[in-house]
């Protein structure tokens, strides 16, 4: 039986009474108790408080302590903490004193007193709250002690409890982390999308929302895209773009650049509507990106005026209204809204909104952006795939919620949408996508959204599906609960230290910087701006995850494939790797392990430190990526990395070669859809290049609070959670084995590796055979079988295109169990679709 935190006051059958009761009580009941005020008026109004009751004291009195009866127990709680017990000198003291006082009192013959208050207690917002009690009762009572309702403010309460309750049905109802598209949740973006039917009648649907982790990410991602030779930015939005941006000079002979090298000149302007309007005029940037004064969000007049200019002159205009968005079932008039509610918002022109205005957490942000254009909403999706991955899911439902709230407090409207003005036909010289971004769009194998009549079963994406086990619901619960945690409490840094130094034998205590990011894909990319900012070359090995190489030429860096073979499992070989490494200046190699995504195969301590002693030779960069490591499941023979005495041991080293150690923690901690990268610099002027791209949206407090405590139960091996650890490697190893015989049996050549969520295999009885079915219509290969099998069955999974390797396609096998038995089914069933009933090998 767990305790109560208040048992240490003698109050613990108070708090479990009070417990009992919130399951029982009615909505608008009232629990009244007597309480002996010994333990502390605030101690005994706190209990209530913190559970989320309202309290009235309905009477108080003082009564005689009885001299017979012993409080030195109450003495010693006083001299190891700082809580001090009331009692009072007599029945006419009305200044308390402490347990020690009254003991030392009564031994001197004094008669000491206590107060006896009568409370009135009424839940506030009790359906919300009896939901969080009711998880709580469902194996988490050890976050109970940590349960914090009690509010000042009205308006918080209103905000946190609903999003705690929502929250706590969320992790009940989900055992695992839900698949959810990178540009956003669908859920939120049908709420965004509703809050603007609902309340500014703007008809927009789901996939006009693409959700950002926030404003900054979004306005660079967008010129990335554009990549315009000359970019006109609100002075206020400025603060988070690249300091290169900011710095350059290249504006002559911008009308004829095709902008395909990436170089981007930003100029700051004013955000008053007529200056910005002659400035555009003068300058004629390609892309616009800014705000608006409050006195001419009011009305339309200013917005219409950006349109028609940026029109004239072949802008595209991206206008930030997250100053001017509010939450509130009341909102004040807002212009560009009103405009949007009469006319289809032009092709040239986007909405961008921070969502930072909660009533909670002031650093707790998404931002979304909405587009009428199909081609620039998609386009912008992918690049939120490619750059960043995805934004938290824990920060989408916050503000869903909020959303929800609002739609829930709105009455429908019975009068029918008025018909919207169709968009003006923008003129053929508006800046389109950069050569580099068309191109890398056209050739990337992008997350491939269900449909209300089919769902896809996914296994092309870099994700755990597996159940997240209850200690890390617990930790996720237990951050939003708290109130007032500290910094010391959210000071992930030595806990990653040691991390480090444990699972690969690094010390990182002496290095330059640590810095957290929300995905390791951002991370990553912040490395390749990096890599070009010094004007360095990457080098993939052949077989990389494609959405990183993807990325990289997204931006137009400079990349050289490493060739691997599957002899050696392609991992990368020191010969050929010294070869390739005499023709590059600046290089940056980037190696992924030990767990080599996608392959599955593992890197030895002797593999790497044959690999780094190559790179010192020439004086190169290595990006070493852990993100898919921790999981590895066939480990005999394999020795353990010792990074810190392979690198002391080099005997030569150019002064420009330097490590980086970059990780996602999710994995190793059995935390699946609930990131956090980290990535290591020992070099402070690559730490200085990486802080100028400053637009990096890091995690959250909560989400740190959340695994600072994992890390805590790793580091320390907890039992408990070490067992969880194994499971779960345990269960990848059983799908692996369980997708080899299935895929075998179906005419696949499985690549069989050792560890993490994928392998490759090679759909060797499918080559050349010609399939029609559902829309597809060709002779089959390696690069074609993804789309084949995915309007066959529903089933996706990555072809050689994405693998970069000829011939291997890539399956991801961390799937819900329903998920993975549906998987394994559709990959019969294609068979029986393209071969019948021929016998394979390994049936």
């Amino acid at each position: 039986m767990f305790g109560f935190v208040e048992d240490q006051f003698g109050l613990g059958l108070i708090a479990r009474a009070v417990e009992e009761g919130i399951s029982v009580i009615k909505p608008s009941g009232i629990m009244v108790f007597n309480m002996g005020g010994r333990p502390g008026q605030g101690v005994c109004e706190r209990l209530f408080r913190r559970r989320g009751f309202r309290i009235t004291k309905l009477w108080q009195t003082k009564i005689m302590q009885a001299a017979d009866t012993d409080i030195s127990a109450l003495v010693e709680i006083e001299k190891n903490s700082r809580h001090r017990f009331e009692f009072f000198m007599d029945l006419v003291g009305d200044q308390p004193i402490c347990a020690r006082t009254a003991w030392a009192y009564m031994k001197s013959g004094g008669h000491i007193s206590h107060a006896l208050s009568v409370y009135s207690c009424q839940l506030r917002q009790p359906n919300q709250v009896k939901k969080i009690f009711e998880f709580l009762k469902d194996g988490f009572h050890e976050v109970s002690s940590s349960l914090d309702l009690s509010f000042d403010d009205d308006s918080v309460a209103e905000e946190k409890i609903p999003f705690l309750a929502y929250l706590a049905s969320f992790l009940k109802e989900n055992k695992s982390n839900p698949c959810e598209p990178p540009a956003g949740c669908l859920n939120f973006r049908k709420l965004v999308a509703g809050f603007m039917k609902s309340y500014h009648h703007i008809p927009l649907t789901p996939d006009n929302v693409v959700v950002f982790p926030s404003r900054s990410v979004a306005i660079e991602n967008a010129l990335q895209l554009f990549s315009p030779a000359l970019a006109i930015v609100d002075e206020h939005l400025t603060r988070h773009l690249p300091k290169q941006w900011l710095t350059s000079l290249a504006i002559e002979g911008r009308a004829d650049c095709n902008h395909a090298d990436g170089t981007v000149t930003v100029i700051e302007a004013p955000r008053q509507s007529d200056l910005l309007i002659e400035l555009i005029r003068k300058l004629q940037p390609q892309v616009v990106v800014t705000g608006m004064a409050q006195f001419e969000a009011i009305t339309s007049a200013a917005f219409e005026n950006l349109l028609n200019v940026t029109k004239d002159v072949g802008s595209r205009l991206f206008l930030d209204i997250s100053e001017h968005l509010e939450l509130s079932s009341l909102p004040s008039s807002n212009g560009v809204l009103k405009y949007l509610a009469g006319k289809t918002l032009p092709s040239h022109a986007a909405i961008l909104c921070g969502l930072v205005k909660n009533q909670v957490y002031s650093d707790l942000e998404v931002a979304f952006a909405i587009s009428e254009d199909a081609a620039v909403y998609k386009a912008l999706s992918q690049t939120i795939e490619l750059l960043e991955g995805h934004t938290s899911l824990i920060s989408q439902h916050y503000y869903g919620c909020l959303f929800h709230e609002l739609l829930a407090f709105q009455i429908a409207d019975r009068h029918p949408q008025q018909e919207r003005q169709p968009a003006e036909v923008i003129p053929q010289q508006m800046i389109g996508f950069s050569d580099p971004a068309v191109s890398t769009l056209k050739a990337t194998e992008f997350f491939v959204p269900g449909s209300a009549e089919s769902s896809i079963i996914h296994m092309d994406l870099d994700r755990s599906f597996l159940p997240v086990p209850s200690a890390v619901n617990a930790s996720v619960f237990e951050s939003f609960v708290r109130q007032n945690i500290t910094d010391s409490e959210t000071d992930v840094r030595s806990s990653i230290q040691q991390l480090v130094k444990d699972s690969y034998g690094l010390s990182a205590a002496g290095c330059a910087e640590i810095i957290y990011g929300n995905t390791s894909v951002a991370l990553f990319n912040k490395l390749v701006l990096c890599c070009m900012q010094e004007q360095g070359t990457l080098l993939f090995p052949l077989g990389t995850n494609g959405h990183y190489v993807s990325a990289a030429k997204f931006v137009n860096a400079s990349t050289v494939t490493i060739p691997t073979n599957p002899s050696s499992g392609f991992r990368i070989e020191p010969k050929v790797l010294a070869d390739t490494l005499k023709n590059v200046s600046r290089p940056w190699v980037y190696v992924c392990g030990p767990t080599i995504n996608p392959t599955g195969f593992l890197y030895s301590d002797s593999d790497i430190r044959e690999l780094l002693s190559v790179c010192a030779e020439y004086g190169a960069r290595v990006v070493i990526d852990t993100s898919f490591s921790g999981l590895e499941y066939e480990t005999d023979g394999w020795r353990q990395w010792n990074l810190a005495g392979c690198l002391s041991s080099l005997k030569r080293s150019e002064p420009s070669f330097s490590v980086v150690l970059l990780g996602e923690l999710s994995f190793a901690l059995t935390a699946g859809g609930h990131d956090f990268g980290f990535v290591i610099l020992g070099d402070s002027s690559l730490a200085e290049t990486f802080h100028s791209f400053s637009s990096l949206s890091r995690p959250h407090t909560t989400l740190k609070y959340t695994f600072k405590k994992l890390l805590g139960l790793k580091n320390q091996k907890d039992q408990h959670f070490s067992d969880l650890i194994v499971e779960q490697k345990e269960e990848l190893k059983n799908r692996a084995n369980q997708l080899i015989q299935t895929l075998e049996s179906c005419g696949w050549e499985a690549a069989i590796g050792c560890g993490g969520i994928s392998m490759l295999a090679k759909p060797t009885a499918y080559m050349g055979k010609a399939f029609k079915a559902a829309g597809f219509d060709g002779e089959l290969d390696a690069s074609n079988i993804r789309e084949a099998i995915l309007r066959a069955t529903g089933l996706c999974i990555n072809s050689s295109s994405w693998t970069g390797i000829p011939g291997y396609c890539r399956f991801s096998f961390a799937l819900e169990r329903g998920e993975f038995e549906r998987a394994m089914g559709c990959i019969a069933r294609f068979k029986e679709l393209v071969l019948g009933g021929a016998q394979m090998n390994g049936a």
